[in-house]
């Protein structure tokens, strides 16, 4: 028997490391589904997936990476002892036989599928799995996510030994799929550059421009590859994606901007349209006046033309936040703190305060949506009287700024979306609502007695289920929404094309099974080619 770690990692340390994360912009990720009516194929599988990315690869490690396209193209190489559908983020059992078996109400043991083998052909031992997780839990970009676990263990050659912090703990499938499996031998250079796994693909070639995967010969699970090739064109600007996608060099886009979405159903493309948690957030200098008044916060939410912005910024294709959570989200509560446009109140709110308007500095990352809202935003403040500086870089500059000293900015609007690793309430409030790096150099929030009663409601409700967790919960987004240090503005509708009829394909080649998602990423699990 192998300990792997002895404690919970704190949960107070969730993205101490999250500079990491902080170039993340829209960079945080996607799952398979079921394809439309085909008509007229003459064969299936054996050719090549071709899909357009709309992100760049950067570090592919299991154990830290934030990258949309390398967790994104990860889910098809490397397996979890669970897997999650990002169509509707159920989970699914991956290297696991079935379902945790409870032993007492801390203690679960798991079976692994046998003959399990990683693509250099060397087998999964429950070593490798519990190597995993140590590492992981060594890593402050994902340590977080594993705060409800105690340790996992190598109990036997077949079976693993997962203790929890909090009894009979209703999240547990969900948070071991963070995970994902590789060689315990292998080193952390190695697995940012091509980690191995024992999923239904292995990477056979990694450029800055394309990405190749072939299928492993040694896959023994459920959802094996049925074609040649997984290609990926890395196509970050629009123009290009599109160009591609329409002569049929790929079956797939990512992010397809409202404007194109007519023009590709017209020429028989599918348009997948998803609600999700992608947001475009405010997140205010506590430390600086007047940004530690929460009147002044609330004011600057209500004088947001959030309706405009959806209209002119995003085409129709978000909605204004009701909520930390989007509507569809299974934890989803309405806040008792909605913001609606209401520029009468906001001045009421800034009088009532006693705030004078002054020059503020309105920081932005280098995202096209977020630079056009920050043109809406100047508008709508300097209707309440402020002087607006509006100050773009990229989000590696731009959080660097705002960290150091003392925090050279008075307001920021950024993307950001953590769904990709899954969408209970406990996983996305900690994405931003930790003592880490978000609300302690960046928000400055973390010393606050709202803070800290905030944390305490996170944990009690780890500890619950049921309509006694919903209601902590909820308390929970009322406190955020209430407090308005770090709030979504918006949630972005995902938008992904592809061919789904091979005989109204340029290329005369479609999909399969293929559906879009609702964060960034594309599945091709249980996906494969038919042609005409």
């Amino acid at each position: 028997m192998k300990k792997l770690f002895d404690s919970a990692v704190s949960r107070r340390s969730f993205l101490g490391g999250a500079a990491v994360m902080s170039a993340l912009g829209l960079t945080a990720c996607g799952g398979g589904g079921g394809g439309g009516e085909q008509g007229g194929e003459t064969a299936s599988g054996g050719g090549t997936i071709a899909a357009g990315s709309a992100y760049a690869p950067s570090d592919y490690s299991p154990i830290s990476t934030s990258s949309a396209f390398c967790l994104g193209a990860n889910w098809h190489v490397l397996e979890g002892l669970y897997g999650v559908d990002y169509h509707d983020y159920t989970t699914f059992p991956e290297l696991a036989t079935g379902d945790p078996e409870q032993v007492d109400e801390t203690t679960y043991t798991i079976t692994i599928r046998e003959g399990a083998k990683f693509s250099t052909g060397d087998p999964v031992t429950t070593e490798d799995i519990a190597t995993a997780f140590a590492r992981v839990n060594e890593n402050a970009t994902y340590a977080a996510f594993l705060a409800p676990i105690a340790s996992v263990e190598a109990t036997d050659d077949t079976t693993v030994t997962v203790k929890t912090n909090y009894p009979n703990f209703t999240l547990l499938k969900e948070r071991l799929s963070t995970v994902r499996v590789f060689p315990a031998s292998i080193s952390d250079e190695d697995l940012a550059k091509t980690p191995i796994g024992s999923g239904p693909w292995m990477y056979e070639d990694i450029t800055d421009t394309a990405v190749e995967l072939v299928p492993n010969p040694n896959y023994n699970g459920s959802l094996p590859a049925e074609d040649e090739k997984l290609h990926y064109d890395i196509l970050v600007d629009a123009t290009a994606r599109m160009t591609s996608f329409q002569q049929g060099q790929t079956q797939v886009m990512e992010s397809v901007s409202a404007d194109a979405v007519s023009t590709l159903e017209g020429a028989g493309a599918k348009i997948d349209t998803v609600d999700g948690f992608a947001t475009r957030f405010i997140m205010f200098n506590t430390a600086k006046a007047p940004w530690d008044n929460v009147a002044a916060r609330q004011a600057v939410l209500y004088a947001l033309n959030t309706d405009q912005m959806i209209s002119n910024v995003f085409g129709g294709l978000a909605k204004a936040a009701s909520c930390y959570l989007p509507e569809n989200f299974k934890d989803y509560q309405q806040a008792a703190t909605v913001y609606t446009y209401d520029p009468e109140k906001a001045k009421s709110l800034l009088e009532d305060a006693g705030v004078t308007p002054g020059s503020i500095k309105l920081r932005t990352t280098d995202n096209t949506q977020v630079e056009q809202m920050a043109i809406q935003a100047e508008q709508d403040l300097a209707a309440l009287g402020f002087s607006v500086d509006i100050a773009t870089d990229t989000s590696a500059a731009t959080y660097a700024a705002i960290e150091e000293g003392d925090g050279d900015f008075d307001i920021l609007l950024a993307p950001g979306d953590a769904s990709c690793w899954g969408n209970d309430a406990d996983l996305l409030l900690n994405w931003w609502y930790s003592e880490g790096t978000w609300q302690g150099p960046r928000t400055r929030w973390a010393s606050s007695d709202e803070f800290k009663q905030l944390r305490e409601l996170m944990d009690t409700a780890l500890g619950q289920s049921g309509d006694e967790q919903a209601a902590t919960w909820k308390q929970c987004f009322d406190l955020i929404a209430e407090n308005a240090v770090l709030y979504p503005v918006l949630h972005v509708q995902t938008v992904t094309a592809s061919w789904d009829d091979a005989a109204s394909a340029p290329a005369g080649v479609a999909l399969d099974g293929f559906s879009g998602i609702g964060t960034t990423g594309m599945s091709f699990l249980g996906v494969k080619t038919v042609s005409a």
